[in-house]
């Protein structure tokens, strides 16, 4: 079992950079590979990026925020991280940690993907 808890949202202004935590609790998370996803108005849930289960392991993101976002993860303390820089208007959404013992729900299957945290707002407007 895991229970992920986001934190970190908030309104900013475009350019601006905002961090992302997830806090998880259970016995799952050493084994989990995790994710960040976004879910702006009127569309549908995305993929934003994706870690490994182990720290320091590998990374994937989205396109669109290349560059612009890192997610890493500290397993000592059972978090997970979205630095997110450059933000713009389009990055508005409900952003919602993800965690899978199977990486490849966590990039590929979102449906299939075992634990899901309640979500945090970011927007970003001037």
């Amino acid at each position: 079992q895991l229970h992920l808890v986001e934190t970190g949202g908030g309104r900013v202004q475009p350019g601006t950079s905002l961090t992302l935590s997830c806090a998880a609790s259970g016995s799952d998370f050493f084994t989990s590979h995790c994710g960040w996803f976004r879910q702006a108005p009127g569309k549908e849930r995305e993929f934003v990026a994706s870690i490994s289960r182990r720290s320091g392991g590998s990374t994937l993101y989205e396109d669109s925020v290349k560059g612009r976002f890192t997610i890493t993860r500290e397993n000592s303390k059972n978090m997970v991280y979205l630095q997110m820089n450059r933000l713009e208007p389009e990055d508005t959404a409900v952003y919602y940690c993800a965690a899978d013992t199977k990486l490849h729900n966590i990039i590929e299957e979102t449906k299939a993907i075992t634990y899901w945290g309640q979500g945090t707002q970011v927007s970003v407007s001037s």
